[in-house]
């Protein structure tokens, strides 16, 4: 596992609070994660989540996930955990105005101690966000807390790449992305599989290369001035967002960062 000790849980919340999070969203759209709709959808059917059932979304962001389970896979309600006020403040908004705020509850605390109660839940989500947490074992062992015995973990995440990723270039993406620590498809398993899972998909969606070209070339051929508005019409900045997303782009396309996509079930 990649770490990187000098970016923490202040730093995410900065981004998230500022005008980064503003153009991911920009770029990616409501579901700020590699594939959206369609990624999500797969997860969902990859975890067998089903109607009535209760779920945990572990760094729910705004909450996107949580709205399309209860709108695409009908579940009965769902609880999000996020340590950054502004999402959890925009994520309410959100449900609310869908009239979704009786089936969608946020709670503002830090994911790897959450504070719901054990075997609570039936399922705990997650998508492309558990990269931010420093302390995976931690969040890994409190995903499995929550969930009840039978039940699933499932998330996606941003990951390092089956051709592995030097230790200068870990730096400097995790530096961008402020990613504390970035895990290996095999260090999820691990982890899983010391808590008590049993792994039932853990692989790489293959999406992460097509999906960067894709961004940047929103980014370059339609989103531009909507992009310099968020950060003041600073052009000497937009170079350099430009040019670490062309990094990541290449890292992506060497095989070095990836997209992992985990089932898992307790006990």
């Amino acid at each position: 596992m990649k770490t990187l000790p000098q970016i923490g849980l202040a730093d995410v919340r900065a981004v998230y609070s500022g005008p980064e999070g503003q153009l991911w969203e920009l770029a990616m759209g409501e579901q700020i994660h590699i594939g959206g709709l369609t990624s999500s959808m797969e997860l969902a059917e990859k975890a067998g989540i089903r109607p009535g059932t209760k779920g945990v979304d572990l760094c729910c962001c705004t909450g996107a996930g949580m709205r399309f389970l209860v709108l695409f896979r009908k579940v009965s309600n769902m609880t999000g955990v996020d340590a950054t006020s502004k999402v959890v403040q925009i994520g309410k908004d959100r449900c609310r105005r869908l009239g979704l705020a009786e089936r969608i509850d946020f709670i503002e605390a830090e994911v790897t101690d959450s504070g719901l109660p054990d075997d609570s839940a039936d399922f705990v989500w997650g998508e492309d966000a558990w990269c931010y947490v420093a302390d995976k074992p931690r969040l890994i062992a409190e995903a499995v807390r929550i969930t009840r015995p039978g039940g699933v973990i499932a998330f996606t995440d941003w990951v390092e790449g089956p051709n592995g990723l030097p230790e200068q270039q870990a730096a400097r993406f995790m530096r961008f992305m402020k990613f504390p620590t970035l895990a290996s498809i095999a260090d999820y398993k691990d982890l899983l599989t010391k808590n008590g899972c049993k792994v039932l998909h853990a692989g790489d969606t293959g999406r992460f290369a097509r999906y960067m070209d894709l961004y940047l070339d929103m980014l370059r051929m339609q989103l531009t001035y909507d992009a310099l508005r968020i950060i003041g019409f600073d052009q000497d900045l937009m170079g350099q967002l430009s040019a670490e997303l062309e990094f990541m782009q290449q890292l992506a396309h060497a095989g070095k960062i990836a997209q992992g996509l985990f089932v898992a079930r307790k006990g």
